[in-house]
């Protein structure tokens, strides 16, 4: 990120871009699929969104680090939570998300499609 300086804006929203695994660069930067984000009428900075592959990545890193330690190495409730937060977010959205979660979270996709279903019964899905 580098020509951004010590802009109040930029400093408001690093967070949220660090959290959704996007790149701030300056609004000259920018391509067509950037968001340019405006302050009071002038272009502050632009933000280049990850693929959602890699926002996939993403997630499931923050869910490690959140956890303190490796998804794989988690007990069953709390793989099921992480399931949970996973579908709230879109994750099996994404090609290939159940073979990429699965594989974090240490068990087999017939687990995971097993933990989505028991959700969904509990909501009266």
């Amino acid at each position: 990120m580098t020509g951004l300086g010590d802009d109040p804006f930029v400093t408001a929203v690093k967070p949220l871009v660090d959290a959704m695994g996007g790149e701030m660069l300056p609004p000259g930067q920018a391509g067509p699929d950037d968001v340019v984000l405006s302050w009071e009428g002038a272009d502050v900075v632009a933000v280049r969104l990850p693929q959602l592959a890699d926002s996939l990545d993403h997630i499931l890193a923050a869910l490690e680090r959140k956890q303190g330690k490796p998804l794989a190495e988690l007990d069953r409730k709390a793989k099921q939570e992480v399931v949970r937060t996973l579908e709230a977010r879109g994750a099996f959205f994404v090609r290939h998300g159940v073979e990429t979660v699965a594989s974090a979270l240490g068990v087999s996709r017939f687990t995971v499609y097993n933990y989505l279903n028991r959700e969904n019964a509990t909501k009266g899905d």
